[in-house]
């Protein structure tokens, strides 16, 4: 797994729209997201390049939301707080992984709580 990098600075891109595909085409292991419906080598490379980096961005969201997630359980104000070895355990990661990605999301909560900026749903709540 490839580990985190802050972006800070950086401006979010805003990636394509990635399309839910019908449940009969999700069926067939050929189909993926129309692309081999696309003659024009141009056009499939702009559509698939497009779905690349949608998928990047929504990879690359889902492990901040990673991080913010093994911070708030490793976080020693909660009762029900857990080990880095038992959120390393949930999510499939190493012990020292697990400890980075905490590191990770914890400095991803101070950015939020300095700038003002939400994460999401209950980002930086406390049980």
């Amino acid at each position: 797994m490839a580990e985190p990098t802050p972006r800070r600075n950086e401006p979010r891109l805003r990636p394509a729209p990635l399309l839910f595909e019908p449940a009969e085409a999700a069926g067939d292991p050929e189909h993926f997201f129309d692309l081999e419906s696309i003659d024009d080598p141009r056009a499939l490379l702009a559509r698939a390049t497009e779905l690349t980096l949608a998928f990047r961005a929504a990879a690359d969201r889902a492990l901040e939301f990673q991080a913010i997630a093994a911070a708030q359980l490793a976080d020693p104000r909660r009762f029900d707080r857990l080990t880095p070895a038992s959120i390393a355990e949930r999510a499939e990661w190493t012990e020292d992984y697990a400890k980075k990605m905490i590191e990770f999301g914890r400095e991803l909560l101070r950015g939020a709580e300095g700038d003002g900026r939400g994460l999401g749903h209950g980002v930086g709540d406390h049980a």
